[in-house]
Formats: structure tokens, C-alpha cells, sequence
């Protein structure tokens, strides 16, 4: 996907949101449980409930790689049913972090065979481990800026070189040097957001993947604020607090009503910053 066709989706639908896809068998309605396939039945049945107000999926791979084949066709089968309900980003939640044949063989993997869209890609290894997945018309790395977790202390903020820059945002300036606007964005936590502002000013015309909102305790209104630009700028992810909204016949009423109650909250956003017009 295009990033204009991208921008248009984000003005079509007036919305930001991207839908985790975390799906844990055992925590699905038991009507799901009693099928042939249940996490792909729950997935598209998520997908059909929410597909009007969700820009993007996000689709964590761990979740998937740890049921083996059958993971393989749930994640195989759940990408072919978003394509065929309309225009919605599609990412591949995989940290990748290798360089040479390997890296190459990733973005083949996930762009050429499985479909996605992007694919959230590490940068230890530097430029090796990111050029792979770039200049694919169509297709972006999602690189690792600003994380979430606790751990992101540890190395994410120390000072580089002559402690002008934390790392960070040497990761930030060093890949915005490789990828542009149309092939590359962020991954900046929303449980973070007193850094987003300094994000965004390194790089003012990248997207941004923002997960933490929700369950994580991630503050909507201060990412919003910090984040978003004239084109949106922001894929705004929640996972757990739409797929387990609700419990067994209420499942997927109750995640359509998330989703649908936080498209409302990121509508408003747009429409104050003039991104969308009233209808």
C-alpha cells in the first residue's frame, strides 16, 4: 500500500486505528473453541466487525509461530480475509533483526508469499538489517524506535558519541536516512509520550505505529497531542482491549463497540486538527 492510498484510508474511514490481532485460543468464546479452525473464525470474525473503522491490522507473530502449521494457515488465511473486506493496512508484528540473505528472505517471506504490508523490523544490526524490507513499491519497515516495556530503559535512552543524541534518536536520524516518508515508519510506545514530541520533530513527515494504548495504560490525548500530523501520522494499535471486550455471545458485539468508541475519540482528534471535515 501506497502511503497516499494509506492517507486516503486514514480520511475515508476518520479514524487511526489499527486492530492487534493477539489471538490466544484459549481465551476465545467457546463457539469459537468448538470449530474446525478457531482462532481464524474468531479473526475474521473480528475483522467483519471492525474492518469499517480500522485502518490497519497488526498481526503479532508469536501468537501465531507458537501453533506451528496450523498458526501458519490461521495467519495465511486471516491476511487473505482482510484483503477481501476492503482497503486496510496490514502488519506483520515480527521484530526482525538479521542482516544479508537472512533479512532478505524475511521480507520475502512476509511481503512476497504472506502478503503484508510491513513488517516491524529491529535496528541493532544497523543499516544491513533494514535496507532488505525497503524499495519494494508498496511495502515498509516498521523500525523499533520507542518502546514500551520497562527494558526499553536499558539501552534506548543512553547518550552516543559525544552524548548529543541518546540512541534512540541516532536510530531514528540514521534510518529516516535510509527510508523515506513512502517506505519507512516508527515505533514509538504510547506509554511514553513526553518523547513523542521529540520524535515527531526528527521525524515530522513519518508515520508512526504507536501500540500501548489500552491495556498497557498508554495516555490517548497526550500521544495525539505530541503525535499527529497533517496527514494523521499515527497508527494508534489496541489489541487486548478490543479483541477481549467481552466474553462469549457478547465477544464480538463488545469488540465492534471498542473499536468503534475509540474511532470516535481519534475522529474527533482529526477533525480538530481540520485532517477530516465534518459531515
Amino acid at each position: 500500500m501506497k502511503r497516499e492510498d494509506l492517507i486516503r484510508i486514514v480520511k475515508q474511514k476518520r479514524s487511526l486505528l489499527c486492530v492487534g490481532l493477539d489471538t490466544e485460543q484459549h481465551r476465545l468464546p467457546q463457539r469459537f473453541k468448538d470449530q474446525h479452525d478457531p482462532v481464524r473464525a474468531f479473526n475474521h470474525a473480528i475483522v467483519k466487525a471492525t474492518h469499517h473503522v480500522a485502518v490497519a491490522y497488526k498481526l503479532n507473530l508469536a501468537f501465531y509461530e507458537a501453533n506451528g502449521a496450523a498458526g501458519w494457515r490461521d495467519l495465511e488465511s486471516t491476511v487473505a480475509y482482510i484483503r477481501s473486506v476492503g482497503d486496510c493496512f496490514i502488519i506483520a508484528d515480527a521484530k526482525r533483526g538479521d542482516i544479508g540473505n537472512t533479512a532478505r528472505k524475511y521480507a520475502e517471506a512476509f511481503f512476497d508469499h504472506l502478503d503484508f504490508d510491513a513488517v516491524t523490523v529491529a535496528p541493532y544490526m544497523g543499516e544491513d538489517s533494514i535496507t532488505p524490507f525497503l524499495g519494494r513499491p508498496g511495502k515498509w519497515a516498521i523500525v523499533l524506535a520507542i518502546t514500551s516495556n520497562e527494558g526499553a530503559l536499558d539501552f534506548q535512552f543512553l547518550p552516543v558519541e559525544d552524548g548529543s543524541q541518546r540512541l534512540f534518536e541516532r536510530v531514528m536520524q540514521r534510518m529516516a536516512e535510509l527510508g523515506g516518508p513512502g517506505e519507512l515508519m516508527f515505533v514509538t510506545g504510547a506509554t511514553r509520550p513526553e518523547l513523542l514530541k521529540q520524535a515527531r520533530a526528527m521525524a515530522p513527515e513519518h508515520f508512526f505505529l504507536v501500540p500501548g494504548v489500552g491495556a498497557q495504560g498508554g495516555d490517548l490525548q497526550a500521544v495525539l497531542q505530541a503525535g499527529m500530523t497533517q496527514d494523521g501520522g499515527l497508527l494508534i494499535n489496541s489489541s487486548r482491549g478490543i479483541l477481549y471486550a467481552g466474553k462469549e455471545e457478547e465477544a464480538i458485539t463488545k469488540a465492534r463497540e471498542a473499536a468503534e468508541g475509540l474511532q470516535r475519540v481519534l475522529e474527533a482528534a482529526l477533525l480538530d486538527r481540520g485532517i477530516v471535515r465534518g459531515l
